[in-house]
């Protein structure tokens, strides 16, 4: 790897080994949002999510110590919809095995802020973090922050009266913000670990099939999320037809028009299918491309990676819906669904215009 002609060769080394010490750092982040997204689906497909009827950031790290506390947090609960018109009559026991999760993952939460924090505080002491990429570091921090008042927003909407669960678009915007913050922190790690962009004749087509397949990805997550959101997944069970027609027959039953692409289950699980089927052909039009021009071999190899795990989304997904949402499928869509956005970006990052800064992200 060249190095800025100001270094000294020691210099250079140092400031790689940096480099790629805060990558490592950044990527471990990536791995822990990944395992939040498991632990939302989880709580999600569950219903554990309106267990704790309070958003205590600090006090809420240490759960219910003695019988008196958790007798407190069941009352509270017991007068909240979900329990009265779906859990009516359990017990203190079922009660807890919803809190542990929905704990767990708050607390995972909280241990995201605090692995990215200390470290990043650490780095920038010791001016390990490079000047360019600290501003954009505290920016991610602010917004994982946010992310927290963000998720106690969409909780919040299951309280309401004759209300089970969450607000599907308070979810989605929830799910999309964590989204962001992923991509973002990938980003970040992967332009410390590869400054320097490779040489790729005729990437330019690759780049622009790229940018145009994570456009459509993330539409197809976010209409996921409708889907988790409304429960469109328990509606039309059958593949490919909805009830023996492509377009479901009550796709526009809601008025205004256009409530119906995140409120109606038709329309949300129809949408969400259409979409789905986008990103496989991009994904196969990208990986084809890809594989007849003359790019580099991790840039191909990345392409290869997308395009199977495209493939497998795709499998999951019609699994998800003909088996009636098991919670392990279920979760193994949504996690996949990182997945495939994270070799989307590291395909893309790779084929990055250089900028005149030698080390740009």
């Amino acid at each position: 790897m060249p190095f800025d002609v100001r270094e000294s060769p020691a210099e250079w080394a140092t400031a790689s080994r940096n480099r790629r010490l805060v990558a490592m750092w950044l990527f471990a982040v990536c791995a822990m949002i990944l395992i939040m997204v498991v632990l939302g689906g989880i709580t999600r497909l569950t219903g554990s999510g309106l267990s704790i009827m309070e958003w205590a950031p600090l006090q809420g790290v240490l759960p219910p110590l003695n019988h008196a506390e958790w007798e407190k947090l069941f009352a509270l609960y017991r007068t909240i919809p979900q329990y009265q018109l779906l859990h009516a009559g359990s017990g203190l026991t079922d009660f807890k095995q919803l809190f542990w999760l929905e704990w767990v993952h708050r607390l995972w939460g909280r241990l995201i802020g605090v692995a990215f924090f200390v470290p990043l505080v650490w780095f920038w002491a010791t001016g390990r973090v490079e000047g360019r990429l600290r501003g954009g570091l505290a920016v991610i921090f602010l917004i994982g922050g946010l992310q927290g008042a963000v998720g106690w927003f969409m909780v919040a909407s299951g309280f309401f009266p004759d209300s089970t669960s969450v607000a599907p678009y308070r979810l989605a915007i929830h799910f999309a913000l964590a989204l962001a913050l992923y991509a973002a922190v990938l980003w970040c790690a992967l332009g410390l670990l590869r400054p320097v962009p490779a040489a790729a004749a005729g990437g330019s087509v690759s780049r622009r099939l790229l940018q145009a397949f994570c456009i459509i990805l993330v539409l197809t997550i976010v209409a996921g999320s409708f889907v988790a959101g409304t429960h469109a997944g328990f509606e039309y069970n059958t593949f490919p037809l909805m009830e023996g027609r492509l377009v479901p027959i009550n796709y526009a039953r809601s008025d205004p028009l256009l409530s119906n692409l995140i409120s109606n289950p038709a329309a949300v699980q129809f949408d969400h299918r259409l979409l789905a089927t986008l990103t496989v052909a991009l994904a196969a039009l990208a990986v084809l491309v890809g594989c007849n021009r003359r790019l580099p071999r991790y840039t191909r190899v990345s392409l290869a990676a997308l395009g199977a795990l495209v493939a497998l989304q795709y499998a999951l997904g019609v699994a998800t819906l003909l088996l009636v949402v098991p919670i392990p499928l279920a979760v193994a869509h949504q996690a996949n669904a990182v997945v495939v956005l994270t070799a989307a970006i590291v395909a893309l990052h790779s084929l990055r215009r250089p900028s005149r800064r030698q080390y740009d992200v």
